[in-house]
């Protein structure tokens, strides 16, 4: 299952050539190419991961998995933080994330895994219980991420198309981050 790595190679070539092969040196221009490839590891890698997990057998369970779990972990993260947040997990980024919160998504993730154990067993209890914990820790970190970039960039939302939920990469900002631990893990699995 190495096709993520070659569309990656394929899709990275062309601004790696237009990066180096430029005669003048732009520096307004070599970060313009620098973000088009960030963007295009940040964003599209984890999508054609997602896609490759898809066409793997049960792929579909998979997904639905991952969904589950990242969605178990916001929800745990925002209702424990809320009712027992006491201690900030990163102020200067996102001042409403506590440590509590992310104690409570997470423990909310390992138990939905728990449930999709015994209604699916796509993987061992243990190994569903330690990718899901992998999970919701991965996709926390990507909306941390998010948020670092939105803060660097002076916005608050990271756009307009779905209003009230901050924007498209908002809602997409932990699957960017779990895609490729999922990915990995059903390749070595």
């Amino acid at each position: 299952m190495v096709l993520p790595f070659f569309i990656m190679l394929w899709a990275a070539l062309p601004m790696t050539y237009l990066m180096f092969a430029r005669p003048r040196h732009d520096p307004q221009q070599t970060a313009m190419m620098g973000r088009n490839t960030l963007a295009t590891v940040y964003v599209v890698m984890p999508l054609v991961m997602i896609a490759a997990i898809r066409m793997m057998p049960q792929g579909h369970f998979w997904l639905f998995f991952l969904l589950a779990v990242i969605v178990a972990t916001d929800t745990g993260a925002f209702y424990c933080g809320r009712t027992f947040g006491r201690h900030k997990l990163y102020e200067a980024v996102s001042p409403k994330k506590t440590w509590e919160g992310a104690a409570g998504g997470t423990i909310l993730a390992v138990f939905v895994a728990a449930l999709f154990y015994r209604f699916f067993r796509l993987a061992g209890l243990w190994s569903s219980l330690t990718i899901a914990l992998a999970i919701s820790v991965s996709g926390q970190i990507g909306d941390l991420v998010e948020s670092i970039i939105k803060r660097h960039h002076g916005v608050k939302d990271s756009g307009s198309m779905l209003p009230g939920h901050g924007g498209i990469l908002d809602r997409i900002d932990s699957i960017l981050f779990s895609a490729p631990v999922l990915y990995l893990f059903l390749v070595f699995m």
